[in-house]
């Protein structure tokens, strides 16, 4: 008996090594990016597409990343982490709104893109789903704001609510932003291991918009 539980808590410890979780993210994001393109592309919605756009750059992202060591392995971090990342991928198609509000939804779905791909090229390929220290960085946008690629996410998923204002996707993006702001909050406990994070932090104030958060 002692065998058996020692080979299962063996086999676990094996499960969660970081080159093991690193590889079950890149496989979940991929699969959940394969369905949101379904999705979109079957939309009768000619602007659902552009909700690719996004996500697209985080699967790719996700795909070349550098692996890392020291990542969290508390299942509470990867459930937020999951829920944060999940909720947008299952957004609906809905009906197109009036022409100023596509204008203005397509302008800042176009700026929170631009805004979180420049982020992710600062970060090279330090760049993942859990929280996890794959470098520490301070120039470009991480001199403004600590997450600057969840600023960008904000402004697309703003963007994207705009162009397919549903009660549905409404919800999935509360549920969704409540976990990544978790999120943020978990990683920066897990950075704040390392002494250049902390000189980091008391450097650059704001997490997500500078003067309110």
């Amino acid at each position: 008996m002692e065998t058996g539980t020692t080979a299962k808590r063996d086999g676990l410890r094996r499960l969660l090594r970081p080159e093991v979780l690193d590889r079950i993210e890149q496989l979940t994001i991929l699969v959940l990016w394969f369905f949101l393109l379904q999705r979109m592309l079957a939309s009768p919605n000619p602007l659902a597409p552009l909700a690719l756009l996004s996500e697209t750059a985080i699967a790719f992202f996700v795909l070349i990343r550098r692996p890392t060591g020291a990542i969290s392995l508390s299942l509470g971090d990867w459930l937020l982490a999951t829920t944060a990342t999940a909720a947008p991928m299952l957004i609906r198609s809905g009906e197109a709104p009036s022409y100023p509000i596509i204008v203005a939804g397509v302008t800042i779905l176009i700026a929170g893109t631009c805004l979180h791909v420049l982020a992710k090229l600062f970060l090279r390929r330090s760049f993942g789903i859990a929280p996890a220290n794959r470098g520490v960085k301070v120039n470009g946008p991480y001199a403004f704001v600590r997450h600057p690629m969840y600023s960008g996410y904000l402004l697309t998923h703003v963007g994207i609510f705009l162009m397919m204002p549903t009660l549905f996707n409404a919800t999935v993006y509360v549920i969704g932003w409540t976990a990544q702001i978790l999120r943020l909050l978990a990683e920066e406990r897990l950075l704040s291991q390392d002494p250049a994070y902390r000189d980091y932090l008391a450097k650059v104030r704001w997490h997500l918009i500078p003067g309110v958060f």
